[in-house]
Order: C-alpha cells, then structure tokens, then sequence
C-alpha cells in the first residue's frame, strides 16, 4: 500500500460548549490539517495523488469556510451576535473539538474526491486528533 502526506495550515477561532476550562472562552489556534492518502496502485504518473492537486482541492476549501473564521456550534448563543456584528463563522452541528473538526475535514476531503485514509488535525504543535476511514 502505498501513502503520501500532505499539510495545510490555517487560523481559526471557536469555542467549547458543556466545558468547564479555558476553551469554553473564545480563543484562536494555528490549525495544521495533515491529509494522508493511501492506495494500492499509483497512477501513470506514479503517483498516489498529486500534492499540488490535493492543496489545490483543500486548501481552498478551508481558505473559503475555515480560514480566520470563528467556528462554532450551530446552536451557540453567540453566533447570532458575532454574525450581526460581521464576523465571519463557520457552524458545525457539533462542538468544535480537534476530534470533531479532524472528522469534517476527512468528510469534506471524500466529498472533493480525495482518496484519504487519515486526517490528523494538528490544534497546536503537540496536540492533535485524527479520523481514519474504515
């Protein structure tokens, strides 16, 4: 099996609901998101996936809904406000924690046809969580 790793870094701010520490404040990271894609045979190119064409794909993605913007979840009490003053947010259904961003990138990263076996969200440079595909 073959595997290629690709990172793309990002800023963003959020918070955390149901939590009693410092992240249930608003609060921004330097997310880097690495992006691992396995497959059993390479292209003609031999390649697994181009790395541009994964930056390409993803990192305009994130530039256009993750970038320096407040993430959030949907139903925090906060997001009417932030969005009345022009804050620019990004809702999430659910709370957005490292494990939970690491799973919407993997799904959004499958939706851009990407053939990814693991995300690793990387929220500061010795904290991460990752979702790995069946």
């Amino acid at each position: 099996m073959f595997e290629v790793s690709a990172q793309i870094e990002f800023c963003y701010g959020h918070r955390l609901l149901n939590y009693e520490g410092k992240c249930k404040h608003l609060h921004g990271h330097n997310a880097v998101v690495e992006l691992s894609m396995q497959a059993e045979q390479l292209d003609q190119r031999g390649m697994v996936w181009d790395f541009h064409d994964i930056k390409k794909a993803l990192q305009q993605w994130i530039n256009n809904n993750l970038d320096h913007r407040m993430i959030l979840q949907r139903h925090d009490p906060l997001v009417a406000f932030l969005q009345e003053v022009g804050e620019p947010c990004f809702l999430m259904d659910d709370n957005p924690t490292a494990e939970n961003l690491a799973r919407m990138l993997y799904e959004q990263s499958k939706a851009l046809g990407l053939p990814v076996h693991e995300v690793r969200f990387w929220e500061t440079p010795s904290t991460c969580a990752s979702w790995r595909g069946e």
